[in-house]
């Protein structure tokens, strides 16, 4: 058996039969953002320790998948593997924490439901049964959302753009047009100095940093 196979037996064994025991045992999200209509609400579980270099891919061979509902309505929204929870300030390259983002398109109390499971591969499966629940699979909860009090131009009073059969996209609340201009440049915005092993490919000095004023963004 192959060292990535054995890794990936010893972290699914660790979960109880059926899956849902230790996810209503330990699996509870910490919710955070501020609870209000079309505003960013997040949720972090605590799950495996992995990382960039480890046997087991978090990104590849791990799936989160989180159903927020009310009311007889679900939306299901796909969660990621966020390191320690602040990588994007640490820089961290392992962690145990997983993310969802859930913007409430109304008020009212929401209840969520983690499905969390394994595989080689299951990151591209679309079989929602597909490899072996573990950890926090199964973990749910409930949130109280207040209605937003944004107002005018901000985004989070008019709600999330939709395609609606027209030329532009529609403001889901405010039912308005997002009228949008300009050349879309530049292209390469997201070629930021900060971001992890982001270089310039022609002036390379240094393996993993950012080496070029031409095309690196320092915002």
């Amino acid at each position: 058996m192959k060292v990535r196979g054995l890794i990936l037996l010893v972290l699914v064994s660790m979960v109880p039969a059926g899956g849902c025991t230790m996810g209503s045992r330990r699996g509870k999200a910490v919710v955070s953002g501020e609870l209000k209509q079309w505003h960013d609400v997040v949720l972090t579980f605590d799950g495996p320790l992995l990382g960039e270099a480890t046997e087991v891919n978090p990104f590849f061979d791990c799936r989160l998948n989180v159903t927020f509902a009310k009311d007889g309505k679900g939306y299901v929204v796909p969660g990621y593997f966020a390191a320690d929870g602040n990588a994007g300030q640490t820089g961290a390259a392992e962690g145990n924490k997983w993310r969802a983002h859930f913007l409430p398109p109304e008020p009212g109390v929401w209840t969520y439901t983690a499905s969390f499971r394994y595989a080689p591969g299951i990151a591209i499966d679309p079989n929602e049964t597909a490899g072996q629940p573990a950890f926090f699979d199964g973990a749910t909860g409930t949130f109280a959302v207040e209605p937003t009090d944004k107002v005018s131009r901000d985004f989070r009073a008019q709600g999330l753009l939709r395609y609606v059969g027209q030329r532009y996209l529609q403001f889901a609340q405010t039912k308005t047009y997002f009228i949008k201009g300009g050349a879309d440049s530049p292209e390469n915005f997201l070629a930021y100095a900060d971001f992890d092993s982001t270089f310039d490919t022609g002036e390379l000095t240094r393996d993993g940093e950012a080496a070029g004023a031409k095309f690196i963004h320092r915002y």
